[in-house]
């Protein structure tokens, strides 16, 4: 669903049901609505199958085909915002240009990130360019919720959300910036640890062996 707009989907490779994306993430529009590319014959044999009023994509899909009207009121000035994303990304290179540039934005911040310390969760070859996971440092000075915060006062919000064994954190790729916007993202990490008084944002010996499991 994120990466929808910077890497390919490749049909022929991957056969697949349906794909749910939305108006921002990778198109870079604004957040209002999601869609759905599917197979007819898919959609026919979900009829009925929804337990949701709003989320039942045969009965809209259904509506559309009957009245060409959206099944609820329409979000107009989302689908405006939409065409031109849309417009936006055509002129950056479509799907290759838009990749590229996160594929950029995530090299020159992970570089940045490993030279003060830092550790990935996945190895080189896993690593997206929508979002890395970083191990949170070993040092007893680092507390993440100040770093979180001490980051977001700089002007960057960073994903605060652990969804590791051990402790780690997110640094997202995509949106309206590029590598000099992760320059500055590095920078304010290092500006941070300074302020905490750590001295080094290596991981601790249980985040590796994680990694050293995945990797198996």
């Amino acid at each position: 669903m994120s990466a929808f707009g910077a890497l390919g989907l490749r049909p022929w490779d991957i056969r697949y049901e349906a794909m749910v994306s939305s108006a921002n993430k990778c198109i870079e529009g604004v957040p209002g609505f999601g869609f759905v590319i599917a197979r007819k014959r898919a959609l026919e044999k979900a009829a009925g199958n929804s337990h949701s009023l709003s989320l039942d994509v045969h009965a809209q899909w259904a509506h559309m085909e009957k009245t060409g009207q959206w099944r609820f009121t329409p979000p107009t000035h989302v689908v405006a915002a939409f065409l031109e994303a849309l417009r936006q990304h055509q002129a950056e290179g479509g799907v290759a240009g838009r990749g590229a540039r996160y594929a950029r934005n995530r090299d020159v911040m992970v570089e940045g990130m490993r030279a003060l310390g830092f550790e990935t969760l996945l190895a080189e070859r896993w690593l997206s360019p929508i979002i890395v996971t970083f191990f949170c440092p070993a040092d007893d000075k680092f507390v993440f919720d100040r770093f979180y915060e001490a980051m977001k006062d700089k002007g960057f919000i960073i994903y605060p959300g652990k969804l590791t064994v051990v402790d780690s954190f997110r640094i997202g790729c995509i949106g309206q910036m590029d590598e000099h916007v992760m320059r500055q993202v590095v920078a304010a990490a290092k500006e941070t640890l300074a302020e905490m008084g750590v001295a080094s944002a290596a991981p601790p010996a249980a985040a590796l062996e994680e990694r050293a499991k995945l990797a198996a």
